[in-house]
């Protein structure tokens, strides 16, 4: 008697998760008072999202005890053949350069690309709250971000606020371990910012009761994202540069202090709006389609030259987008036959006054406007990429980028009083990834960079990249 006993016990342990994750993913009541991502993958919709947004159900013994995860992520890198600058048309305004400093920030041979610490809790009844910080090689820790959001308003509606990765286009919320390659798109990257469109803010958010997913979304940014909303202000800005034809390099070195004429703008200087619509296609296809656009009131830059020139560049803009995702849970084993396709369109448009400033004299206060000429201009991108399993727990991808099909940049012409016009880059990706469990992943990559240069030509090379991506503690479902 005692050992039957003993044995229902232990059957019931076993059992009662899987009755309590069975009744969590059925049934209107429940359904009603969750708010399910409709890309999430069929295979872990038991993980549904709490109206506030956390991925942990709340209760006696997790109430307002924040839930920490660790995310390890390394790389080795290495050119293999070739080399390259930043693509034609985009190297002003940003800080990337390809070939010795690479866009992903990789130096040849092996990387800690980065660390990542995110701890997420139920604060109270109204509002959960988020906080990731990355650990970046040897570059120190930076907050990516640390946000609220309410789990309580009525009819759909949400408010989140604090610093955070803005909803706009697919790609752009995410964070590299969810990423299906080692890199960010290009267009992401060179039209958004070294970390995409990540600014501090509010959004709001509504996603209203009707049969097919539907989410409407504006935010109100500070705007200082070096892609779309480069922001200096007034002020004095310190040229530095030397005499060519001074004996010592040390003796050479002048200096002049030199108002732009830039003016202080107050934020918030940057709006965005998206929308996203998922229809149902049953329950091993799943789909999400979306539009983004926004407004930036204020774009400002400034380069410096050792020479003592200065341009600068002061003006607004917008940008609009399109993005599809497509997903086939195949209910293969461990994601054997599963299908993902995913693409994205950005366009961007700038209406900008360009400056070419010259010190009047080193050593002293000063500055003089040499060339000055203003202008629209457009510039855009886009990607498309496929990841197919097709073995257990191993799948392949293929990528395919374009960057300034209409490459209409911002780059100056001094001599001809006007901005340049440059030829499309492209680039050619293809991943195999392995993923012993849920919580890591190996994957190898290889890019073909075809890189349109200044000159008219191009710059062509192949890179490789090798991975390793590690999850430990709280680990929820990945979005769709």
């Amino acid at each position: 008697m005692i050992r039957k006993a003993l044995g229902a016990l232990a059957c019931a342990a076993v059992l009662a998760p899987s009755i309590v994750l069975a009744d969590s993913a059925g049934g209107d009541e429940t359904t009603s008072q969750m708010q399910r991502d409709p890309l999430d993958q069929p295979g872990l919709r038991s993980q549904a999202l709490p109206l506030g947004g956390s991925r942990d159900q709340v209760d006696s013994g997790t109430a307002f005890n924040p839930a920490l995860s660790v995310i390890l992520d390394g790389v080795y890198y290495s050119e293999i053949s070739g080399e390259w600058d930043s693509p034609a048309g985009f190297d002003s305004g940003h800080s990337h350069s390809h070939g010795h400093g690479h866009d992903h920030d990789l130096d040849e041979g092996f990387n800690l690309r980065e660390t990542e610490l995110a701890f997420s809790a139920s604060v109270d009844n109204y509002f959960d709250a988020m906080v990731i910080l990355a650990l970046e090689g040897d570059s120190g820790i930076e907050v990516e971000e640390a946000y609220l959001t309410t789990q309580s308003l009525p009819a759909g509606l949400q408010v989140k606020a604090g610093k955070f990765l803005s909803d706009i286009g697919y790609i752009n919320k995410q964070h590299p371990h969810d990423w299906d390659f080692v890199d960010r798109p290009l267009v992401n990257e060179f039209l958004f910012g070294d970390h995409g469109l990540q600014e501090k803010g509010v959004q709001i958010s509504w996603t209203p009761a009707t049969p097919v997913y539907t989410r409407f979304g504006v935010e109100i940014l500070q705007g200082e994202s070096s892609g779309i909303a480069n922001y200096e202000g007034s002020g004095s800005h310190t040229i530095t540069g030397y005499d060519t034809g001074a004996s010592d390099p040390g003796e050479g070195r002048q200096r002049s202090e030199v108002d732009f004429g830039l003016e202080d703008k107050s934020g918030p200087r940057l709006f965005t709006g998206f929308f996203k619509v998922a229809p149902d296609l049953g329950y091993d296809h799943a789909a999400q389609f979306g539009l983004s656009y926004g407004y930036v009131d204020t774009f400002q830059n400034v380069e410096t030259h050792g020479s003592g020139r200065a341009d600068v560049w002061d003006g607004d803009g917008w940008f609009a987008g399109l993005d599809a995702v497509y997903k086939h849970d195949s209910g293969g084993a461990y994601g054997h036959g599963n299908l993902q396709l995913q693409a994205e369109y950005f366009m961007r448009e700038l209406d900008l006054e360009y400056t070419n400033v010259v010190p009047t004299g080193w050593n002293r206060d000063g500055g003089e406007v040499a060339d000055q000429f203003s202008d629209r201009r457009r510039q855009d991108g886009l990607y498309m990429q496929a990841v197919y399993g097709f073995a257990p727990r191993w799948e392949v991808g293929a990528r395919f980028e374009a960057l300034g099909l209409t490459n209409d940049s911002v780059v100056p012409d001094r001599d001809a009083g006007e901005f340049e016009s440059f030829d499309t880059s492209y680039r050619y990706g293809l991943s195999t990834t392995w993923r012993p469990t849920h919580f890591s992943a190996l994957r190898a990559q290889v890019n073909y960079n075809d890189f349109a240069k200044d000159n008219g030509h191009t710059n062509r090379g192949a890179e490789v990249m090798l991975q390793y991506n590690l999850s430990l503690g709280v680990h929820g479902a990945h979005p769709f």
